[in-house]
C-alpha cells in the first residue's frame, strides 16, 4: 500500500494549474458571448445549435439535497462535468472517464474545481461499493449525480457531458493543441494505432490529444498524471477557442458542441452566467485534489481516499456553496440546548 503525498508535485505546477478555467463549461460560454456579441447570422445559427446540448434530468432542475432551486444569477453552485467514453452495444452505456465537480460563487466570483479519480471506491447507492466511474454504466448521469451527491455531501446543481468523439472534432475544429509533455512515452487508440510522445511542448491533433489525455499506466502518477494531462489539454484548447481566428469557425464549433455536448444548463442560465462572472480569472480559480491509496481487492486495482483529506475537500466545498447539510443544523441545534 502507497502513499499518495502530492504536496511538493502540486506545489511544482502552482502555476499551470491556476490558469485551469472553466473546462467544458467555459467552451460552451464562450460561444454563447459570441451569440450576443451581434455575429449577426452567424450568431444566430450558433445559438440554435446549442440548444441542442439541453437535456433535463429526472429529478428536474433542483437537487435532492437543495432546499430550493439556485440560480446561477444570485446563488453559489455546481457543476458536475463528465468526459463520457461511448460503446457501440445498445445495452452498455459507457464509462465516465473524466469526473470533475466544479463549484462557483457569485459573492468573490470564485471557483474549485475538483478532479475525482475514476477508480476511487465509493458507495453507488443501490449498486454497493465499486468504482466511482461505473456508475456511469449502471444508471447514466442520473447515477453519477446521486454518487457524486453522496461521496461529496453537497448538491449537485448542474451537469455537463462531453463525448470522446466530441473532443476529438473540437480540438481539430481549433486547429489543434499544445501540450508540454512531461516524459517520453506512447500509447494506442481503440484501433490499436501507436501515437508517440517526446518530453517537451508538442502540438496534437484531435485523436492524439485524446490518447495522450487517457494514458495511465505508463504515468508513475497514475490517476493524479493523467488528471494532469487532461487539463493541460482543455487550458491549451481554451486558449485557442478565445483566438480571433477561432471565431471564423463559430458555426463549426457550435455544431460540434451542440452534438456533443449534453448538460441541463439552459441557454438564459448561460447568458446569465457569463453576465455574472464577466470578471471570472484564472487568478479566481483553485485547484483541489485527493489523496489516499493504492489497494487490490480479488486482484482488482482500488484508489482509496485518504479519509481525512476527503472531510477537508467536502468541508471546503460546502462552505463554498454556502451550504449546510441537514444533520449538521440539527447537531448545531441541539449543541445548543
Amino acid at each position: 500500500m502507497k502513499d499518495f503525498n502530492e504536496d511538493r508535485l502540486r506545489h511544482a505546477r502552482k502555476i499551470r494549474k491556476k490558469r485551469r478555467k472553466r473546462v467544458i463549461l467555459t467552451i460552451i460560454s464562450i460561444f454563447l458571448l459570441i451569440s450576443i456579441g451581434g455575429l449577426s447570422f452567424m450568431a444566430y445559427k450558433s445559438y440554435s445549435a446549442l440548444d441542442n446540448t439541453y437535456s433535463e434530468i429526472e429529478r428536474g432542475a433542483k437537487s435532492k439535497l437543495r432546499d430550493e432551486q439556485v440560480y446561477v444569477s444570485n446563488d453559489p453552485f455546481s457543476v458536475l462535468l463528465l468526459g463520457v467514453e461511448d460503446y457501440s452495444s445498445e445495452h452498455d452505456k459507457g464509462r465516465s472517464d473524466t469526473i470533475m465537480v466544479a463549484t462557483f460563487n457569485p459573492k468573490d466570483q470564485t471557483m474549485k474545481l475538483v478532479s475525482i479519480p475514476r477508480d476511487t471506491l465509493v458507495d453507488i447507492p443501490d449498486n454497493g461499493e465499486n468504482k466511482i466511474n461505473h456508475s456511469f454504466a449502471y444508471g447514466g448521469k442520473e447515477l453519477v449525480i446521486d454518487t457524486v451527491e453522496n461521496f461529496l455531501n453537497i448538491p449537485i446543481d448542474y451537469y455537463v457531458t462531453v463525448n470522446f468523439n466530441g473532443f476529438k472534432n473540437i480540438i481539430d475544429e481549433v486547429g489543434g493543441v499544445t501540450v508540454d509533455v512531461p516524459f517520453d512515452f506512447y500509447d494506442i487508440n481503440k484501433d490499436w494505432d501507436k501515437f508517440y510522445f517526446k518530453e517537451g511542448k508538442q502540438k496534437l491533433n484531435g485523436e492524439e490529444a485524446l490518447v495522450y489525455a487517457r494514458m495511465r499506466k505508463k504515468d508513475p502518477r497514475g490517476d493524479f498524471g493523467r488528471n494532469e494531462r487532461q487539463r493541460q489539454i482543455v487550458t491549451s484548447l481554451i486558449d485557442k477557442a478565445l483566438s480571433p481566428k477561432t471565431f471564423l469557425k463559430v458555426d463549426d464549433l457550435a455544431e460540434e458542441v451542440g452534438s456533443n455536448v449534453e448538460t441541463n444548463m439552459k441557454i438564459k442560465e448561460g447568458l446569465a452566467f457569463i453576465q455574472k462572472y464577466k470578471d471570472f480569472s484564472s487568478s479566481s480559480l483553485e485547484q483541489i485534489e485527493f489523496s489516499g491509496t493504492d489497494e487490490y481487492y480479488s486482484g482488482v486495482y482500488y484508489f482509496i481516499p485518504d479519509e481525512e483529506k476527503t472531510d477537508e475537500i467536502i468541508k471546503e466545498l460546502q462552505h463554498h456553496l454556502q451550504y449546510t447539510p441537514p444533520e449538521t443544523e440539527e447537531t448545531d441545534e441541539e449543541s445548543s440546548y
